[in-house]
């Protein structure tokens, strides 16, 4: 059976981040779906317009094997916002599901709701501070259990590459590295 993955997207995300990691994931051969946390279609930092697959209402009562956030400001803040969302993390991390985040997402949405205690991570320089373990946050992509974080639009692919390798294996994840060049 095909795994799935979660994309939650909201006003304000990096639109590089938000389309490399669907690219890379599908590319892998995953079943993602990009769910908006306010209408369908989004308008990204830098003013992209970005259409969903669902609403983040009609993804709650699904099970996903991996849900992950792409950052962005506001785009982290408006994810953080969305109760759904964070309902959706919180069991997802409880239950030993992967999960993750990437550039300012990991301290503005996943920190502040305990998703990173006990974690090491990464997240967008500036933002480190509001880690709970800080020992890894100039790294490009952190792996902490079933936690993965990257730190910003330029390692978006490692990031994607991570999650590829936690899902799929490293042999799929070179597979989709060399094709990528």
């Amino acid at each position: 059976m095909t795994k799935s993955v979660l994309i939650p997207i909201a006003d304000g995300n990096e639109e590089i981040e938000v389309v490399t990691l669907v690219d890379v994931l599908r590319r892998a051969g995953l079943n993602v779906t990009l769910a908006s946390v306010s209408q369908k279609t989004i308008l990204g930092a830098h003013k992209l317009a970005i259409g969903a697959d669902q609403l983040i209402a009609e993804c709650e009562a699904n099970t996903y094997d991996g849900i992950f956030l792409p950052g962005g400001m506001p785009g982290a803040s408006n994810l953080e916002q969305s109760a759904v969302l964070i309902s959706m993390l919180k069991k997802q991390a409880s239950a030993g599901k992967l999960y993750g985040a990437l550039c300012a997402s990991p301290a503005v949405a996943l920190a502040p709701h305990g998703l990173l205690k006990g974690k090491k991570s990464t997240t967008y320089p500036g933002f480190e501070s509001k880690l709970p373990d800080q020992t890894e946050a100039s790294k490009p992509v952190v792996v902490d259990g079933n936690c993965i974080t990257g730190q910003s639009p330029g390692t978006a692919q490692a990031f994607a590459l991570a999650i590829v390798q936690a899902m799929l294996g490293e042999e799929q994840a070179k597979k989709i590295k060399q094709d990528l060049c």
